[in-house]
């Protein structure tokens, strides 16, 4: 038995810049071509890192990056981006300052956002651009329907607030059709009203990844892509719409080898028990590290382009993997948890299913303690 010897930590998520300039290129050819682009990089770019790959996508052309909050667009802007950026969760009260410091852009569907970033905006004599949220089924964020009318009239008050885009958000494209042509029936209306009291946009917008399949019905003139960038699909009704190549290789290398004989409890509480003479490597990567508990006894890793069963417990640095099966396994040899080996392939959606979740919350979940390798 032996331990390795690394000089850095092993463990590392390679993201291929090549892979998301390829599924941006794919996602234009599915989007007609005078509708705009609005790249989603919330979430450190859904984990990826988001100011490599926001700089990567304002080379590609993007029109517009959207953020959940100031704090992300803040960041981009530090990290030398300089394409407009839209904050998609809104106005929190200590955000003004930072929003036209940064010269963000945020979505506003409240009277005291309105005054809160006027009243700033006076103060530094200039204009703040804002995009108009309507609700019209999400439930989340967003003016409710029968208090559009009144929100719409209030923004004559305002002159230092200029109206860029209206946008609403889908809630039921993968469940429910009649619900989906329900709510673009509502947010065409509200956009008519706003048209019918004067107030011009240069952005509409409600299409997401999820909407694909609905292109160009429900584009507006931007659309908003997100997930579908980083190379995972929102359903598997998807995958034969449109190839995408995964961003993002979650990998490690064997840390630990031994020989257990039959009866040997492995990892926490003994939830795995051999039944022969096993080998088991160890592999230093946990929960901690975004490799969820729910894979404990279920997970498999990819060791010399074969598939091994991930047994026991996942703990908060480490995981156990049966290599018996695997001839010639050594300390220090590569190990796949998400991504390609050979012709063997762990999907974020394979992920996903065994853990009862999806593909958003298990590439957001890959921990910052993770260093990501950034390649072309």
């Amino acid at each position: 038995m032996k331990t390795s010897t690394f000089s850095g930590r092993p463990t590392v998520a390679e993201v291929n810049l090549g892979a998301l300039e390829f599924n941006y290129r794919q996602l234009r050819r599915k989007i007609p071509k005078e509708v705009k682009l609005l790249a989603v990089v919330k979430a450190d770019a859904y984990g990826h890192g988001a100011i490599p790959l926001s700089l990567k996508l304002e080379k590609l052309g993007v029109e517009y990056l959207g953020v959940a909050i100031s704090e992300e667009g803040a960041e981009l802007r530090e990290g030398g981006v300089k394409v407009p950026i839209l904050i998609l969760g809104g106005v929190y009260g200590g955000d003004v300052d930072r929003i036209l410091r940064f010269h963000l852009t945020p979505v506003v569907f409240g009277k005291d956002s309105l005054q809160l970033l006027s009243k700033e905006a006076e103060r530094r004599g200039r204009k703040v651009k804002v995009h108009l949220k309507v609700d019209t089924g999400m439930g989340r964020l967003g003016v409710p329907l029968d208090l559009w009318p009144s929100f719409l009239m209030e923004l004559k008050r305002y002159p230092r607030i200029e109206i860029e885009g209206i946008l609403s958000h889908f809630s039921m494209m993968d469940e429910e059709e009649a619900f989906t042509k329900q709510q673009w029936r509502q947010f065409q209306g509200a956009v008519a009203l706003a048209k019918d009291l004067g107030i011009s946009y240069k952005y509409l917008h409600i299409a997401s990844s999820a909407t694909l399949t609905a292109f160009p019905i429900y584009s507006g003139n931007l659309v908003r892509p997100g997930i579908m960038l980083y190379g995972a699909y929102p359903s598997r009704a998807f995958e034969g719409i449109i190839r995408l190549k995964p961003v993002m290789t979650l990998k490690t290398h064997i840390h630990y080898l031994k020989w257990v004989p039959p009866g040997a409890r492995i990892s926490y509480g003994g939830a795995f028990m051999t039944e022969r003479k096993s080998h088991i490597a160890t592999l230093p990567i946990g929960y901690a590290d975004g490799y969820s508990r729910y894979l404990s006894n279920q997970g498999e890793v990819l060791i010399r382009g074969k598939r091994a069963p991930v047994v026991g417990k996942v703990c908060m640095d480490f995981i156990m993997a049966d290599v018996t099966n695997i001839p010639n396994v050594s300390i220090g040899d590569e190990v796949i948890l998400m991504g390609r080996q050979g012709r063997e392939q762990i999907t974020v959606e394979e992920i996903a299913k065994k853990i009862g979740s999806i593909s958003y919350e298990v590439l957001c979940s890959v921990g910052k303690r993770v260093p990501r390798i950034y390649k072309e």
